[in-house]
């Protein structure tokens, strides 16, 4: 680790969108960041440039998070990068392949997003914490899991996708119980609608909904909203709390007469 860094982080599904975003705020944080994305992406590369034009140090590993079986190479691969890790943001995630009447769902769409959203963040933390716990340090240590606001708000148009985050809910919650002996805090950040790729579908409706009065802060979320969120949480700003979700949706899940 380098000298005045605050540690090493992983970043998964750091290709662009909220992931870059995540891995960006940490690197002005103070982190080494190791950033994952898919074995054939393209624009992790882009990620690393833009994190060493910040001035931080950055490490690519390319891996499939619903590979379960090539997790503890992930794992191993991002711990040896800088010397080990200090927090582990588990970003990495699908939508579905096209939406429409959850009647209509069929059990390869389901399958897919529990194995990329849900199976894949719980067995690499898995790994990763074994690591941790096996590697004591002084130093604040964490697993930032990204969900959804879905964890809260029925889309009947993606089932599976709302399954999906909101076990990753409840995967937080577990972990935190789990690694606080060790000393390593948990947390999930619950994104609202933020403009990434993945929202772009549904543009218009959201603009109009926003025009409406849909939330509060009357804007889109954006990826830096949520990396900013991300790296006050692994900092370890906020020491006695774990287990804990921060919203990051504009005040959309404040219930309104």
């Amino acid at each position: 680790m380098s000298s005045g860094s605050k540690g090493n982080a992983l970043v998964t599904g750091a290709g662009r969108g909220i992931g870059r975003a995540i891995a960006v705020a940490l690197a002005r944080g103070g982190f080494n960041v190791v950033v994952n994305d898919l074995p054939d992406s393209r624009e992790l590369d882009d990620t690393v440039a833009e994190i060493e034009k910040a001035g931080g140090k950055a490490v690519a590993v390319r891996a499939n998070i619903g590979d379960v079986a090539g997790l503890e190479t992930l794992a191993a691969s991002a711990w040896d990068a800088f010397g080990g890790l200090d927090c582990l943001v588990n970003n990495a995630g699908i939508s579905v392949a096209k939406r429409g009447d959850m009647l209509e769902t069929t059990p390869e769409s389901f399958d897919r997003l529990i194995a990329i959203n849900l199976r894949g963040p719980f067995f690499l933390t898995q790994a990763v914490a074994r690591r941790m716990i096996a590697a004591p340090t002084s130093r604040f240590r964490s697993v930032v899991t990204i969900s959804s606001i879905n964890v809260e708000f029925v889309s009947t148009d993606r089932a599976e996708y709302c399954i999906s985050k909101t076990g990753l809910a409840m995967m937080t919650q577990l972990y935190a119980v789990r690694l606080a002996e060790a000393g390593i805090n948990a947390y999930e950040v619950r994104p609202g609608i933020v403009r990434t790729q993945m929202t772009a579908v549904a543009r218009e409706r959201y603009d109009k909904l926003f025009a409406q009065g849909l939330t509060p802060i009357a804007r889109w979320g954006e990826p830096d909203d949520v990396g900013v969120a991300v790296a006050g949480l692994a900092s370890g700003a906020f020491p006695y709390s774990t287990g804990e979700v921060v919203r990051v949706d504009g005040g959309l899940a404040i219930r309104r007469l």
